[in-house]
């Protein structure tokens, strides 16, 4: 049975139940808050019966959660770390996109920040689903770190049709599309270390998750990801299962996350 700990309002925490010696952050998706993620994420199973908690015993799972924004189309409040008009076709009114873009990966980067400082970054690991996916990426992307790792379930690259129309200096191709992605949501570039330092986050391993049967993003969107990531020089790790729907594949899914976390942990 998995306890929580008081944290910040918008910070859920499931601590470990050995020394500490991880930390997973975990985005959840667009609708739905931390706390309740989590509680259906850890009853998620792996081969064999296991669950998240009983494999990494010794990881603290933080879950950030998204601010309640107006959300023009459903024209109501709800936990989303930005707005937008569809997550099928995700570059449609990037204008409406860019402010709560900013926001949140302002605010995973103070988390990724306070969970270094406690591990250590290559022991610290960002994971997200669905608009969690597509918020981390962003973050990790423009955080300077090179981390444990990065898993992506069911998500999309931002702005990626925005991105793509930058003029790409062919000897400094990803040192360009940094520049660009941080000029887009409207993040420093003059003198930043984090343009001229950033070869070190491209060097986080990446493992990417879609089903075919994901009626919300379509897997075409997962796909895009993956040559987004690679453009940059990313190596990645693809993986794809029939059936799970939006969520993660259950048991192989999750049996692939563990062996990832599992190795990079390991060496890290």
């Amino acid at each position: 049975m998995t306890t929580t700990t008081p944290t910040p309002e918008n910070i859920h925490v499931i601590p470990p139940t050995t020394p500490h010696a991880h930390t997973v952050i975990f985005l959840h998706g667009r609708g739905i808050n931390a706390t309740e993620f989590a509680s259906e994420l850890f009853e998620s199973q792996a081969s064999y019966d296991r669950f998240f908690t009983d494999i990494f015993p010794g990881v603290k799972w933080v879950f950030p959660c998204a601010a309640k924004r107006w959300a023009e189309t459903e024209q109501e409040q709800m936990c989303q770390w930005f707005d937008m008009a569809s997550v099928q076709h995700p570059d449609e009114r990037v204008d409406i996109q860019k402010p709560g873009i900013r926001d949140s990966v302002l605010q995973i980067l103070e988390v990724l920040q306070a969970e270094s400082a406690e591990v250590g970054a290559e022991r610290v690991f960002l994971v997200g689903i669905s608009q969690g996916c597509a918020t981390a990426i962003l973050a990790l992307l423009v955080s300077n770190v090179k981390i444990g790792g990065f898993v992506g379930l069911c998500g999309w690259f931002p702005l990626r049709e925005e991105l793509e129309k930058i003029p790409v200096e062919t000897t400094s191709a990803p040192k360009s599309r940094m520049k660009g992605l941080r000029e887009i949501i409207d993040m420093p570039t003059q003198n930043d270390p984090a343009v001229s330092n950033f070869t070190s986050t491209l060097h986080t391993p990446v493992l990417l998750q879609h089903t075919e049967d994901d009626s919300v993003v379509p897997m075409t969107n997962g796909y895009k990801l993956v040559k987004s990531l690679r453009e940059f020089g990313m190596h990645v790790d693809w993986q794809c299962f029939g059936e799970g729907g939006h969520w993660l594949n259950e048991p192989a899914g999750m049996d692939g996350i563990v062996a990832f976390l599992q190795v990079k942990m390991a060496s890290g």
